[in-house]
């Protein structure tokens, strides 16, 4: 049997009918950068997270960037983020002018640890970009309440994470804002590049809406130097009709999620995915933890079934952050994730018969004795 490791094809077959539509409706208005239909989207997504205003823009990057350039960050700052995320986190702060600092995550959830971050503030440090990896709410309240007695800034990363909880809030609806990718493999996927920036401040999405369009406030009016970040039109409409079905599709994979555990769990080589007090996990990735880990892809990849690793190099260890100084070491947690992560199959449209099969496949892999390792306890799981 193979199993892909994500399979958009199927996923959007029950749609297409509803998607060419949408896409149909874009070509006869011909409005295909920014306009009505980012507009509608904005506006429902916005209402989606609990909050006052969404602003598309072209991609999670994007997002990232000129969130925190509306926010002021510059020259001098530094922003504290994790190191076992995607580039596109640091990325964004480097864009701005500003240093990225890293803290470990926790050994649970996979997210900033918050007694590390308050080690890690300093005169200079000016935001905190907790990420919600996986979809995984990181844990707020603490890190929220480091922000107000420092007076810093909270920007959620929010790419992994439509539609996630935490305490009963749909994360966006947190920090100073919270920032979305709509890459096609995410929960919510775009047909391209896109993304969104959900924020309850006027000041800073009136800043936002500017600098996605070269500043402009009105036509050919530009208060500020910007960048061309606008959302396409077809985007924001395929984005709109897949919006309607996020909270089924989202309980699809969290189904999924309790059916791999149930398969899994009490297996010594393998540590499974927890879901964190008080939160509702979006399950954008089902990563296993396992030592040998490339023994195990192997013999995965050989019964087909597709895998990925998220992410193998963390970000303080890449080629491109050298400069700021952290070796092998700094940061055990992350580190120790990277070198054992297995992403497994994970999408709503999974069947059973799929699950099983990669369930025991997985049993098989990690308890043959060529590839067998002693593994730490698994932990325990709520979902």
């Amino acid at each position: 049997m193979n199993v892909p490791l994500l399979d958009l094809k199927s996923h959007h077959s029950a749609l297409r009918a509803e998607i060419n539509g949408a896409i149909q409706d874009v070509i006869d208005a011909a409005a295909f950068a920014g306009g009505p239909f980012v507009n509608r989207f904005e506006a429902d997504f916005a209402v989606y997270c609990d909050s006052p205003y969404a602003i598309g823009v072209g991609s999670g990057t994007e997002a990232l960037w000129l969130t925190l350039l509306a926010l002021g960050i510059g020259r001098g700052d530094e922003v504290i983020t994790v190191p076992n995320t995607f580039m596109a986190t640091a990325e964004a702060i480097t864009y701005c002018g500003a240093k990225p600092v890293f803290v470990d995550v926790d050994d649970r959830t996979y997210t900033m640890d918050p007694v590390a971050l308050r080690g890690a503030i300093t005169v200079n440090t000016k935001a905190i970009i907790p990420v919600h990896l996986f979809g995984q709410p990181a844990d707020m309240d603490p890190i929220l309440e480091i922000a107000r007695e420092e007076g810093l800034f909270v920007v959620e990363d929010a790419c992994q994470a439509h539609g996630a909880e935490h305490k009963g809030q749909r994360l966006g609806s947190l920090g100073d804002a919270a920032c979305f990718s709509f890459y096609p493999g995410k929960n919510l996927g775009a047909f391209g590049e896109a993304g969104a920036v959900v924020t309850h401040s006027n000041e800073l999405q009136i800043r936002i809406r500017a600098l996605r369009d070269h500043g402009q406030i009105q036509k050919y009016r530009h208060a500020m130097v910007g960048w061309n970040c606008r959302m396409d039109g077809i985007q924001a409409a395929v984005l709109q009709v897949k919006l309607r079905y996020l909270d089924r599709a989202n309980q699809l994979r969290r189904s999924h999620a309790a059916h791999y555990h149930y398969q899994l769990n009490g297996i010594e080589e393998i540590v499974l995915p927890v879901q964190a007090q008080h939160t509702r996990h979006v399950y954008h990735i089902y990563a296993i933890r396992v030592q040998n880990r490339d023994e195990v892809i192997e013999f995965l990849a050989a019964m087909g079934i597709g895998c990925a690793i998220h992410y193998p190099i963390p970000i303080h260890l890449q080629e491109a952050y050298q400069g700021l100084g952290y070796r092998r070491g700094a940061f055990p947690v992350a580190e120790r994730c990277a070198d054992e992560f297995i992403s497994l199959p994970m999408f709503p449209e999974l069947r059973t018969e799929q699950l099983e099969f990669v369930a025991q496949t997985v049993k098989q892999a990690v308890t043959t004795s060529a590839i067998a390792t002693k593994h730490r306890t698994p932990r325990s799981f709520t979902i």
